[in-house]
């Protein structure tokens, strides 16, 4: 039977968004601006690494990352945030980071706080998976809303002191999807004082990192270091799919204190799915290498350009801080979603579906997301398509 707690989930955004759309025709050549999937290249090379260890296809895979692997994410770590971590002990290789930060809430959360149910923060909107994770453990989501009030980032600050007392763990998306907001050093501090007083975990989801305007957004572990926090307190997720193109890799990693770190490969021995061993050699070399992540990011970084140029002239345009998403206000993100594509052929996600209904509202309601995956000159004649459609 299935569990009661997940009897209300809404339906997931894509299935969503073709229920809503699938039925009509475009009405001009189709422009996909919905799914966050990069279409730059990634390194050329990578198909070599993988033709050179296809022999070990015929091995069972490192359940945690081969040596190799984990020395080469954690001397990533410590060149991109100062922050020394030990491969045997503080990081683990994941399936894709949506692995991970579903596993981490089944592997650290526990089942009991003071004696009454756990309760998880996650921002509104938010990645679907913080949510299912929290249910499959019996935890009662918090929504915190991350809205144009707030710079997009949830507002801990207002999370009274009895809910802090039964949370868990919190989720936090820095930088965000989908508004592309950053948190600042402040921010990290504020979050993880909180976490230290009302003894409950971070995860931050991390996965945006390298993509950014100007200055590399802070890490949270490298925050928690310099504040002598826990070493338990925070639990980071970072994933090649954003940072080198390679969402069909599906590689990521999980770091924070070794107990989290032991107690997530004790799962994973027991129902996890480890990278094929020719992807964990492809994955060794992708962290080692930086060249192609700053040439990935000036692309973004052109896109960024243009999209101001376009949409400038947008009532409430927020440029995005990182990250490859647009998010523009609209009166209603289905209405604006539908008729954009029964009009123009462009395709955007509808707000709500990656929010949360609260007694408040959906945050998400008056916005549709856009994607900026798509190469430039299809980038830009979607975006004008969509700022002609709705904002003319």
């Amino acid at each position: 039977m299935f569990p009661e707690r997940f009897s209300n989930l809404p339906e997931y955004a894509f299935p969503r968004l073709r229920a809503l759309l699938d039925s009509h025709k475009p009405g001009g050549a189709p422009a996909h601006m919905t799914i966050g999937e990069p279409k730059h290249p990634f390194p050329a090379w990578i198909t070599d690494v993988i033709t050179e260890h296809a022999h070990e296809f015929g091995n069972y895979p490192a359940n945690e990352g081969t040596p190799e692997l984990r020395q080469s994410i954690t001397d990533w770590v410590n060149r991109r945030y100062g922050v020394t971590l030990k491969p045997d002990t503080n990081v683990m290789a994941l399936n894709g980071t949506r692995e991970g930060l579903y596993n981490a809430m089944m592997a650290l959360c526990p089942e009991a706080k003071n004696g009454k149910w756990p309760m998880v923060l996650i921002p509104n909107p938010f990645y679907q998976v913080y949510m299912v994770a929290a249910l499959s453990v019996g935890a009662e989501p918090v929504f915190l809303p991350a809205t144009k009030e707030n710079g997009f980032l949830p507002d801990f600050s207002e999370v009274p002191g009895d809910i802090l007392n039964q949370v868990t763990v919190a989720y936090l998306c820095s930088p965000s999807n989908p508004q592309g907001a950053v948190a600042t050093r402040e921010d990290w501090a504020h979050l993880i004082g909180l976490a230290e007083l009302y003894d409950f975990k971070i995860f931050a989801d991390e996965c945006y990192s390298e993509i950014y305007r100007d200055e590399p957004p802070v890490g949270a572990l490298q925050v928690a270091r310099e504040m002598g926090a826990d070493p338990e307190r925070v639990v980071i997720f970072h994933s090649l799919s954003k940072r080198s193109n390679l969402p069909g890799l599906r590689s990521g990693f999980v770091a924070g204190g070794p107990e989290s770190i032991r107690r997530m490969k004790q799962l994973r021995a027991y129902a996890g799915a480890p990278l094929p061993m020719p992807l964990q050699r492809v994955a060794e070399k992708v962290w080692a290498d930086e060249s192609h992540v700053e040439e990935n990011r000036a692309l973004y970084q052109e896109k960024y350009a243009l999209a101001d140029t376009i949409m400038n002239r947008v009532p409430g345009y927020q440029p995005p801080e990182a990250g490859f998403f647009l998010w523009l206000p609209v009166a209603d993100g289905e209405e604006a979603a539908l008729r954009l594509w029964k009009k123009t052929g462009v395709r955007v996600l509808p707000g709500a579906y990656l929010s949360r209904d609260t007694d408040a509202g959906n945050p998400g309601k008056n916005y549709i997301r856009v994607a900026m995956v798509a190469p430039k000159d299809e980038m830009a004649d979607g975006l004008t398509r969509l700022r002609d459609c709705l904002y003319t």
